[in-house]
């Protein structure tokens, strides 16, 4: 297997974020709930359910999102995001047994 040299690729998807500079802190706060609404934890629950019943993979899911385009992306909310996949993936897979 041949390995490329990547050292010169610049990562600038919205969701590349890493060594980035102007986005500030990361303020974690110890003491706050995993979701700030009722409908993230079930967009997390169904998540894990599709997951598991393997209608699509985690690669497939992290793909979707990083598809989306920079505006968009950062107009959403980490789990509207992912409601955004789920719902691609399950059209896919809805047109692909059509």
């Amino acid at each position: 297997m041949r390995v490329r040299n990547v050292s010169h690729m610049k990562m600038d998807r919205p969701h590349d974020l890493g060594g980035q500079e102007g986005y500030g802190a990361i303020e974690i706060d110890t003491d706050a709930e995993p979701f700030r609404h009722e409908w993230e934890a079930r967009v997390f629950a169904i998540n894990r359910l599709l997951l598991a019943r393997g209608l699509y993979t985690l690669d497939a899911f992290r793909y979707e999102i990083e598809r989306l385009d920079a505006d968009r992306y950062r107009e959403m909310s980490y789990y509207e995001r992912w409601l955004f996949a789920i719902e691609r993936l399950c059209e896919s897979r809805s047109e692909d047994h059509a």
